[in-house]
């Protein structure tokens, strides 16, 4: 069985292949080249992510394997990450604008902003491609070092690429890559629709 088949989800009702297939890994093809053409599909496909009042927010700083740019923003990566994501064919920073023209704050900006790096993934996939999302950077060095200004968040930076199922990873990454996905049983996530007021009052 590939490692592509090991990790695809056993869910309890069928789900489309392509979120199925889904998953997050760090052995990337550090011989593959992320193609225009994807790079364009993965952010026309956050451009079309739904948002609070067609507001838009994300923002994205795309920065190829072999740029001075892919370099610095390896270089905001927790040590950890660092030590895979330099393979990568590609890293995305995403920030989220919280803050409109005027000043005033986008409540929801940065959820609208994680719906758009949900839709890259997805897209990601269907371009034979995976994906990494990455929380582990520093984020103020990230706007200093790129010149984000006071209305952008860094939200995430996504490591995007060919997976390459005999990447040499350290432990325990190596064990990590090869461990089946897991989640909680969907009951479990379940919140109970609690008696409203007036019920509790009776």
């Amino acid at each position: 069985m590939s490692l592509e088949t090991y990790k695809t989800a056993t869910t309890s009702v069928p789900v489309h292949p392509l979120l199925a297939g889904r998953w997050s890994p760090r052995g990337f093809d550090a011989a593959h080249a992320v193609g225009d053409g994807q790079l364009r599909a993965l952010l026309e496909a956050a451009r079309w992510a739904p948002s609070a009042n067609n507001s838009q927010p994300w923002r994205f700083l795309v920065a190829r394997r072999g740029e001075e740019a892919f370099a610095r923003l390896l270089d905001v990566l927790n040590p950890g990450n660092r030590t895979w994501a330099e393979t990568a064919g590609a890293l995305v920073l995403v920030a989220a604008e919280t803050a409109d023209e005027t000043g005033r704050a986008r409540p929801w900006a940065l959820y609208d902003t994680g719906q758009a790096v949900a839709a890259l993934a997805v897209q990601a996939q269907a371009e034979g491609l995976s994906v990494h999302q990455m929380g582990g950077f520093d984020a103020a060095a990230a706007r200093e070092g790129f010149g984000l200004g006071d209305g952008l968040t860094p939200v995430v930076v996504v490591a995007v690429g060919r997976l390459d199922t005999a990447a040499e990873l350290p432990e325990p990454l190596a064990a990590r890559e090869r461990a089946p996905r897991t989640r909680h049983p969907l009951d479990t996530l379940l919140l109970p629709a609690a008696p409203g007021p007036e019920q509790r009052a009776a």
